[in-house]
Protein backbone atom coordinates (compact mmCIF):
# COMPACT_ATOMS: atom_id res chain seq x y z
CA UNK A 1 0.00 0.00 0.00
CA UNK A 2 1.47 3.29 -1.27
CA UNK A 3 2.60 5.49 2.09
CA UNK A 4 0.49 8.81 2.09
CA UNK A 5 2.34 12.01 1.75
CA UNK A 6 2.73 15.51 2.27
CA UNK A 7 2.35 15.72 -1.63
CA UNK A 8 -0.48 13.94 -1.56
CA UNK A 9 -2.30 15.96 0.99
CA UNK A 10 -1.65 19.00 -0.98
CA UNK A 11 -2.83 17.49 -3.91
CA UNK A 12 -6.22 16.56 -1.94
CA UNK A 13 -6.94 20.01 -0.87
CA UNK A 14 -5.52 22.21 -3.50
CA UNK A 15 -3.13 23.65 -1.23
CA UNK A 16 0.71 24.01 -1.35
CA UNK A 17 3.33 21.53 -0.13
CA UNK A 18 4.59 24.27 2.20
CA UNK A 19 1.28 25.29 3.20
CA UNK A 20 0.79 21.59 4.30
CA UNK A 21 4.23 21.15 6.10
CA UNK A 22 3.73 24.31 8.12
CA UNK A 23 1.06 22.53 9.12
CA UNK A 24 2.28 19.38 10.25
CA UNK A 25 5.42 20.78 11.57
CA UNK A 26 3.64 22.84 13.84
CA UNK A 27 4.76 26.52 12.10
CA UNK A 28 3.30 30.27 12.11
CA UNK A 29 1.72 32.02 9.76
CA UNK A 30 -0.79 29.65 9.36
CA UNK A 31 -4.83 30.41 10.52
CA UNK A 32 -5.92 27.73 12.89
CA UNK A 33 -8.84 27.22 10.26
CA UNK A 34 -6.51 26.19 7.90
CA UNK A 35 -4.51 24.06 10.19
CA UNK A 36 -7.61 21.98 11.24
CA UNK A 37 -8.56 21.14 7.80
CA UNK A 38 -5.12 20.13 6.81
CA UNK A 39 -4.60 18.11 9.68
CA UNK A 40 -8.39 16.43 9.49
CA UNK A 41 -7.25 15.40 5.92
CA UNK A 42 -3.71 14.05 6.78
CA UNK A 43 -5.70 12.05 9.42
CA UNK A 44 -8.64 10.74 7.19
CA UNK A 45 -5.32 9.59 4.33
CA UNK A 46 -3.66 8.44 6.42
CA UNK A 47 -0.66 10.25 7.00
CA UNK A 48 1.78 8.43 9.58
CA UNK A 49 0.11 5.10 9.40
CA UNK A 50 -2.34 6.15 11.95
CA UNK A 51 -5.77 7.24 11.43
CA UNK A 52 -8.33 9.23 13.80
CA UNK A 53 -11.84 8.95 15.10
CA UNK A 54 -12.95 12.29 15.81
CA UNK A 55 -16.13 13.71 17.44
CA UNK A 56 -16.90 15.43 13.89
CA UNK A 57 -18.39 19.14 13.09
CA UNK A 58 -21.95 18.81 12.38
CA UNK A 59 -20.78 19.57 9.09
CA UNK A 60 -18.57 15.96 8.59
CA UNK A 61 -19.39 12.80 8.50
CA UNK A 62 -15.88 11.33 9.60
CA UNK A 63 -15.81 7.74 10.96
CA UNK A 64 -13.14 5.83 12.96
CA UNK A 65 -10.73 4.26 10.46
CA UNK A 66 -9.13 0.72 11.44
CA UNK A 67 -5.33 0.19 10.86
CA UNK A 68 -2.51 -1.83 11.74
CA UNK A 69 -4.03 -5.30 12.07
CA UNK A 70 -2.45 -8.49 10.54
CA UNK A 71 -5.53 -9.95 9.43
CA UNK A 72 -7.83 -6.36 8.40
CA UNK A 73 -10.16 -7.35 10.98
CA UNK A 74 -8.74 -6.91 14.97
CA UNK A 75 -9.78 -9.92 15.84
CA UNK A 76 -8.34 -9.47 19.44
CA UNK A 77 -10.46 -6.29 20.09
CA UNK A 78 -9.74 -2.35 19.78
CA UNK A 79 -6.98 -0.13 21.37
CA UNK A 80 -8.13 3.63 21.59
CA UNK A 81 -5.88 6.40 21.39
CA UNK A 82 -7.79 9.27 23.24
CA UNK A 83 -6.28 12.47 22.60
CA UNK A 84 -7.32 16.20 23.53
CA UNK A 85 -4.50 17.00 21.11
CA UNK A 86 -4.75 16.56 17.18
CA UNK A 87 -1.58 18.27 16.64
CA UNK A 88 -0.38 15.47 18.54
CA UNK A 89 -0.01 14.15 14.48
CA UNK A 90 3.25 16.57 14.12
CA UNK A 91 4.39 15.90 17.72
CA UNK A 92 7.83 14.48 16.98
CA UNK A 93 7.80 12.70 20.27
CA UNK A 94 4.48 11.53 19.92
CA UNK A 95 4.74 10.18 16.38
CA UNK A 96 7.53 7.21 16.80
CA UNK A 97 6.31 6.35 19.73
CA UNK A 98 2.78 5.50 18.39
CA UNK A 99 3.62 4.18 15.06
CA UNK A 100 5.94 1.51 16.60
CA UNK A 101 3.32 1.11 19.36
CA UNK A 102 0.57 -0.02 16.10
CA UNK A 103 2.48 -2.34 14.85
CA UNK A 104 3.78 -4.11 17.69
CA UNK A 105 0.15 -4.17 18.33
CA UNK A 106 -0.93 -5.33 15.20
CA UNK A 107 1.01 -8.58 15.79
CA UNK A 108 -0.81 -9.50 18.46
CA UNK A 109 -4.75 -8.85 16.43
CA UNK A 110 -5.21 -5.49 17.96
CA UNK A 111 -6.75 -2.60 15.89
CA UNK A 112 -5.76 0.59 16.81
CA UNK A 113 -8.14 3.67 16.82
CA UNK A 114 -6.98 7.60 18.26
CA UNK A 115 -9.88 9.61 18.91
CA UNK A 116 -10.33 13.34 19.24
CA UNK A 117 -11.43 14.65 22.66
CA UNK A 118 -13.03 17.83 21.71
CA UNK A 119 -13.46 20.93 24.08
CA UNK A 120 -17.25 20.57 24.48
CA UNK A 121 -16.37 16.29 25.34
CA UNK A 122 -14.05 17.89 28.20
CA UNK A 123 -16.35 20.44 29.41
CA UNK A 124 -19.58 17.75 29.50
CA UNK A 125 -17.25 14.95 30.38
CA UNK A 126 -18.31 13.27 27.72
CA UNK A 127 -16.76 10.67 25.33
CA UNK A 128 -16.14 11.02 21.57
CA UNK A 129 -19.02 9.92 19.68
CA UNK A 130 -17.68 7.30 17.48
CA UNK A 131 -16.32 5.39 20.89
CA UNK A 132 -17.93 2.41 21.46
CA UNK A 133 -17.01 0.84 24.99
CA UNK A 134 -17.86 -2.93 23.79
CA UNK A 135 -15.54 -2.75 21.23
CA UNK A 136 -12.52 -1.36 23.30
CA UNK A 137 -10.00 -3.84 25.34
CA UNK A 138 -7.91 -0.75 26.68
CA UNK A 139 -7.52 2.98 26.39
CA UNK A 140 -4.15 4.71 25.75
CA UNK A 141 -4.51 8.45 26.91
CA UNK A 142 -1.62 10.81 25.14
CA UNK A 143 -1.84 14.89 25.70
CA UNK A 144 -4.68 14.30 28.11
CA UNK A 145 -4.05 16.88 31.27
CA UNK A 146 -8.00 17.45 32.71
CA UNK A 147 -7.97 15.85 35.93
CA UNK A 148 -11.40 15.46 36.14
CA UNK A 149 -12.08 14.37 32.50
CA UNK A 150 -9.30 11.53 33.35
CA UNK A 151 -10.91 10.47 36.58
CA UNK A 152 -14.16 9.96 34.40
CA UNK A 153 -11.98 7.90 31.48
CA UNK A 154 -10.65 5.86 34.75
CA UNK A 155 -14.31 4.74 35.92
CA UNK A 156 -15.37 3.31 32.80
CA UNK A 157 -14.09 -0.18 33.80
CA UNK A 158 -11.29 -0.36 31.17
CA UNK A 159 -7.26 -0.79 31.73
CA UNK A 160 -5.98 2.80 31.08
CA UNK A 161 -2.88 3.78 30.27
CA UNK A 162 -1.67 7.52 30.57
CA UNK A 163 1.36 8.51 28.23
CA UNK A 164 2.37 11.90 30.37
CA UNK A 165 -0.57 13.24 32.22
CA UNK A 166 -1.62 16.27 34.53
CA UNK A 167 0.72 17.16 37.19
CA UNK A 168 0.34 15.85 40.55
CA UNK A 169 1.71 18.98 42.33
CA UNK A 170 -1.47 18.02 44.88
CA UNK A 171 0.41 15.00 45.37
CA UNK A 172 -2.68 13.00 44.38
CA UNK A 173 -2.47 10.47 41.62
CA UNK A 174 -5.36 9.01 38.87
CA UNK A 175 -5.90 5.42 39.75
CA UNK A 176 -4.44 4.13 36.59
CA UNK A 177 -0.94 2.94 35.15
CA UNK A 178 1.22 5.75 33.87
CA UNK A 179 3.74 5.81 31.46
CA UNK A 180 6.43 8.86 31.54
CA UNK A 181 10.27 9.95 29.84
CA UNK A 182 12.61 10.63 32.90
CA UNK A 183 12.59 14.18 33.00
CA UNK A 184 14.79 14.25 35.92
CA UNK A 185 17.98 13.14 35.28
CA UNK A 186 18.98 15.10 32.33
CA UNK A 187 18.08 18.81 33.99
CA UNK A 188 20.16 17.57 36.92
CA UNK A 189 23.10 17.24 34.76
CA UNK A 190 22.76 20.20 32.75
CA UNK A 191 22.15 22.67 35.79
CA UNK A 192 25.31 21.20 37.74
CA UNK A 193 27.72 21.24 34.54
CA UNK A 194 26.65 24.80 34.25
CA UNK A 195 27.12 25.85 37.62
CA UNK A 196 30.55 23.79 38.06
CA UNK A 197 31.72 26.14 34.90
CA UNK A 198 30.17 29.50 37.13
CA UNK A 199 27.29 30.24 35.75
CA UNK A 200 24.69 31.19 38.59
CA UNK A 201 21.76 33.19 36.58
CA UNK A 202 20.16 30.29 35.79
CA UNK A 203 16.08 30.61 34.63
CA UNK A 204 13.16 28.18 33.75
CA UNK A 205 10.73 28.46 30.74
CA UNK A 206 7.53 26.56 30.71
CA UNK A 207 4.21 26.00 32.53
CA UNK A 208 5.05 23.69 35.28
CA UNK A 209 1.22 23.37 35.53
CA UNK A 210 0.53 22.10 32.23
CA UNK A 211 1.57 18.39 32.72
CA UNK A 212 3.06 16.31 34.84
CA UNK A 213 6.89 16.31 32.69
CA UNK A 214 6.54 19.62 32.78
CA UNK A 215 6.11 19.58 36.65
CA UNK A 216 9.22 16.84 36.82
CA UNK A 217 11.09 19.17 34.73
CA UNK A 218 10.86 22.32 36.22
CA UNK A 219 11.04 20.73 40.13
CA UNK A 220 14.53 19.33 38.89
CA UNK A 221 15.71 22.55 38.31
CA UNK A 222 14.75 24.33 41.42
CA UNK A 223 15.83 21.55 43.54
CA UNK A 224 19.39 21.05 41.80
CA UNK A 225 19.56 24.62 42.42
CA UNK A 226 18.24 24.61 45.73
CA UNK A 227 20.79 21.57 46.82
CA UNK A 228 23.68 23.28 45.17
CA UNK A 229 23.33 26.35 47.48
CA UNK A 230 22.57 28.73 44.95
CA UNK A 231 18.99 30.46 44.97
CA UNK A 232 16.86 30.46 42.38
CA UNK A 233 15.91 33.89 40.95
CA UNK A 234 12.19 33.77 40.41
CA UNK A 235 12.72 36.44 37.66
CA UNK A 236 14.00 34.29 35.51
CA UNK A 237 10.99 31.60 36.15
CA UNK A 238 8.60 32.74 33.47
CA UNK A 239 5.17 30.52 33.39
CA UNK A 240 4.84 31.24 29.84
CA UNK A 241 3.65 30.20 26.25
CA UNK A 242 5.01 31.36 22.36
CA UNK A 243 1.74 34.31 22.40
CA UNK A 244 3.53 36.10 24.87
CA UNK A 245 7.37 34.87 25.07
CA UNK A 246 9.02 38.08 23.38
CA UNK A 247 6.88 40.05 26.06
CA UNK A 248 7.79 38.22 29.14
CA UNK A 249 11.35 38.20 28.03
CA UNK A 250 11.61 42.19 27.60
CA UNK A 251 10.02 42.97 30.79
CA UNK A 252 12.94 40.86 32.47
CA UNK A 253 15.13 43.83 34.31
CA UNK A 254 18.22 41.69 33.18
CA UNK A 255 18.78 38.62 31.23
CA UNK A 256 19.87 34.91 32.73
CA UNK A 257 23.15 33.60 31.85
CA UNK A 258 20.71 30.29 30.87
CA UNK A 259 17.29 29.04 30.06
CA UNK A 260 16.44 25.33 30.73
CA UNK A 261 13.04 25.09 28.46
CA UNK A 262 9.97 22.89 28.99
CA UNK A 263 10.45 21.16 25.17
CA UNK A 264 12.15 22.14 22.56
CA UNK A 265 9.66 24.21 21.12
CA UNK A 266 9.12 26.66 23.72
CA UNK A 267 13.31 26.76 23.37
CA UNK A 268 12.54 27.22 19.60
CA UNK A 269 10.43 30.01 20.71
CA UNK A 270 12.70 31.56 23.09
CA UNK A 271 15.42 31.52 20.70
CA UNK A 272 13.46 33.17 17.98
CA UNK A 273 12.52 35.82 20.87
CA UNK A 274 15.92 36.81 22.10
CA UNK A 275 16.45 37.13 18.47
CA UNK A 276 14.06 40.36 18.07
CA UNK A 277 15.43 41.47 21.22
CA UNK A 278 18.77 41.20 20.14
CA UNK A 279 19.77 38.58 22.35
CA UNK A 280 22.40 35.60 21.03
CA UNK A 281 22.58 32.44 21.38
CA UNK A 282 24.85 31.08 23.02
CA UNK A 283 27.08 34.33 22.96
CA UNK A 284 24.50 36.13 25.42
CA UNK A 285 22.70 33.59 26.74
CA UNK A 286 22.68 29.70 26.51
CA UNK A 287 19.71 27.48 26.07
CA UNK A 288 18.54 24.11 26.20
CA UNK A 289 15.74 21.95 25.71
CA UNK A 290 13.80 18.87 26.06
CA UNK A 291 12.66 16.08 23.71
CA UNK A 292 15.41 16.07 20.75
CA UNK A 293 12.84 17.28 18.04
CA UNK A 294 14.27 16.83 14.38
CA UNK A 295 14.26 21.13 14.49
CA UNK A 296 16.69 20.94 17.31
CA UNK A 297 19.67 19.31 15.33
CA UNK A 298 18.88 21.92 11.92
CA UNK A 299 18.55 25.06 13.93
CA UNK A 300 21.36 27.24 13.99
CA UNK A 301 22.76 27.24 16.82
CA UNK A 302 22.10 23.43 17.43
CA UNK A 303 20.58 23.05 20.65
CA UNK A 304 21.28 21.25 23.04
CA UNK A 305 18.43 19.06 24.64
CA UNK A 306 17.34 15.56 26.49
CA UNK A 307 16.62 12.57 23.59
CA UNK A 308 13.29 10.64 24.31
CA UNK A 309 13.92 7.07 23.73
CA UNK A 310 10.57 6.63 21.49
CA UNK A 311 10.70 3.19 20.64
CA UNK A 312 11.34 1.74 24.39
CA UNK A 313 8.61 3.78 25.64
CA UNK A 314 6.22 2.07 22.74
CA UNK A 315 7.47 -1.31 24.17
CA UNK A 316 6.64 -0.31 27.60
CA UNK A 317 3.35 0.98 26.72
CA UNK A 318 2.37 -2.47 25.16
CA UNK A 319 4.06 -4.41 28.25
CA UNK A 320 1.73 -1.75 30.72
CA UNK A 321 -1.51 -2.73 29.06
CA UNK A 322 -0.86 -5.93 28.15
CA UNK A 323 -0.38 -7.23 31.53
CA UNK A 324 -3.16 -4.68 32.95
CA UNK A 325 -5.50 -6.83 30.61
CA UNK A 326 -4.44 -10.17 31.58
CA UNK A 327 -3.70 -8.82 35.58
CA UNK A 328 -6.34 -6.08 36.47
CA UNK A 329 -5.90 -6.21 39.87
CA UNK A 330 -2.48 -5.34 39.93
CA UNK A 331 -1.52 -2.55 41.81
CA UNK A 332 -1.10 0.75 39.65
CA UNK A 333 2.48 1.35 38.06
CA UNK A 334 4.33 4.39 37.46
CA UNK A 335 7.49 4.11 35.03
CA UNK A 336 10.12 6.45 33.78
CA UNK A 337 11.87 5.33 30.78
CA UNK A 338 15.35 6.78 30.44
CA UNK A 339 16.58 9.62 28.74
CA UNK A 340 19.61 11.15 27.38
CA UNK A 341 21.24 14.84 27.46
CA UNK A 342 22.36 16.16 24.57
CA UNK A 343 25.32 18.61 24.29
CA UNK A 344 25.01 21.28 21.30
CA UNK A 345 26.36 24.55 20.45
CA UNK A 346 22.83 26.30 22.43
CA UNK A 347 25.65 25.55 25.40
CA UNK A 348 28.61 26.50 24.30
CA UNK A 349 30.61 28.26 26.52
Amino acid sequence: MKRTTIQDIADALGLSRNTVSKAINKSDGLADATREKILRKAVEMGYMQFACAASPPESTTLQPVPVGTHDGHGAAGEIAVFTANLSLLSNHFTIPMLDRFKREISQLGYILRVYKVEREDLARHTLPVTFATERVKAILCVEMFDWSYDEMICRLGLPVLFVDGPNKRSGNSLPADQLYMDSVTGITRIVNEMLRKGKRKIGFIGDYEHCQSFFERYAAFRSTMTLAGVPVDETFCIKSNSIDMEDSLAALPEMPEMFICANDSIAVDTMQSLRKLGKSVPRDILLCGFDNAPESRIMTPALTTIHIHTQIMAYTAIHLLMTRMSEPTLDYRTVHTATELIYRESTEC
